[in-house]
């Protein structure tokens, strides 16, 4: 069986931001799960959005489009994350107003329900308080 895990906009800016403090251990992460573990990693288009703005805003757009290009090599896949999961977000976003969480997160949140995936990279520390269906918790592999 194959590893999976869900991916937040962090980890995908540093790993094609060298000056930011995550780059050296998310690159490393990274590598160890996809060649030691055989994982697969997932995202959703509003993290892919998130990522590539900041990329674009506060490095280069060089930077944003060498995440483009990792994720038509086979780097990453994305979730098709359609209207009908809208519910799930709004009730997501109430039940952890407190947080607040955010649009990108609560579609993580989504992925991670519908496919059974409680692993994620993310140096978010909101996900050490997200639950998945209530109960269980996210193990960051950062």
């Amino acid at each position: 069986m194959q590893n999976i895990a869900v991916v937040d906009a962090g980890p995908l800016i540093a790993l094609f931001d060298k000056s930011d403090k995550y780059h050296s251990v998310v690159k490393k992460k990274l590598s160890e799960y996809r060649n030691r573990k055989h994982g697969k990693l997932i995202t959703t288009w509003p993290i892919v959005s998130e990522a590539s703005y900041m990329l674009a805003e506060h490095v280069h757009m060089k930077a944003e489009l060498n995440l483009f290009e990792w994720i038509i090599g086979g780097g990453l896949e994305i979730f098709d994350f359609g209207v009908e999961h809208l519910p799930e977000v709004v009730e997501l976003q109430k039940k952890y107003s407190n947080v607040p969480m955010d649009f990108a997160d609560a579609t993580l949140v989504i992925v991670s329900q519908d496919m059974g995936i409680s692993e994620v990279f993310t140096v978010d520390s909101d996900f050490l308080i997200y639950r998945l269906f209530g109960k269980k918790g996210f193990k960051n592999l950062i």
